[in-house]
C-alpha cells in the first residue's frame, strides 16, 4: 500500500523535479557560505559561554555550600540508642555490635565466585535492617525509652545476625556441595 502512496507521488511530481545543472564552482560557494556560518555560530557560542563559566562556578560552588548547611542543620544529632537508655542495654548493644562485626569479618573471609551473589543479598538484606535501625533510633528519641521500642532495636540486632548466620551456613552447603561434586568427578 505504501508504495502505491510512493509511485502516484511520484507520478504526480514527474514533471516538477529541477534536473538542470548548477552553474560551475557552485559547490565551492555553497561550502564557501556553510563553513562562513560555522564559524560565526561557533565564535559566539565561545564567547557567549567564556564570560558566564566564572560566574557559574561561584554560584554551582554557592549552592552546594548552602545545601550542605542546611541538610547539616537539619539532621537530628541527639538520636538515642539502646547505649543512651540503660547501662544493661548498652552491654547488650556492645555485644549485639561485637557479634555482627565478627559475623561480617568471617562473612568477608568466605568471599568467593561461588558465594559472591548470597554474601551481597545478605549485605542488601543487612543495609535494609540498617536503615530500619535508624528509624527505631528516631522513635526511642520521640517516644521517650518505650520498651516496645527496645525490644524492637533488640530485635533488629537479632534479625542482623540471624541473617549472618544463615548466609553462613548457605556458604558452607555450596562448599559441601561442590566438595561433593569434584570428589565425585574424580572418581
Amino acid at each position: 500500500m505504501e508504495k502505491d502512496n510512493i509511485d502516484t507521488l511520484f507520478g504526480r511530481l514527474e514533471n516538477e523535479f529541477d534536473i538542470d545543472m548548477p552553474n560551475s564552482g557552485h559547490q565551492n560557494r555553497f561550502l564557501e557560505k556553510l563553513n562562513q556560518q560555522n564559524t560565526i555560530a561557533v565564535n559566539s557560542t565561545q564567547q557567549k559561554s567564556s564570560y558566564w563559566k566564572p560566574f557559574l562556578a561561584v554560584a554551582a560552588s554557592l549552592v552546594l555550600c548552602f545545601s550542605i548547611f542546611t541538610f547539616m542543620q537539619q539532621q537530628e544529632p541527639d538520636l538515642k540508642d539502646l547505649a543512651n537508655v540503660s547501662p544493661e542495654l548498652s552491654r547488650t548493644q556492645d555485644f549485639f555490635t561485637l557479634a555482627i562485626q565478627n559475623e561480617l569479618a568471617t562473612l568477608e573471609t568466605e568471599r568467593s565466585p561461588e558465594t559472591e551473589e548470597l554474601i551481597n543479598d545478605a549485605l542488601k538484606q543487612l543495609f535494609v535492617l540498617e536503615g530500619n535501625y535508624e528509624k527505631l533510633k528516631k522513635d526511642l528519641t520521640d517516644s521517650g525509652d518505650d520498651n516496645r521500642v527496645v525490644y524492637a532495636m533488640i530485635s533488629n540486632f537479632q534479625s542482623r545476625i540471624n541473617v549472618l548466620e544463615n548466609v553462613l551456613e548457605n556458604i558452607k552447603e555450596v562448599k559441601e556441595f561442590k566438595s561433593n561434586e569434584s570428589n565425585q568427578n574424580t572418581l
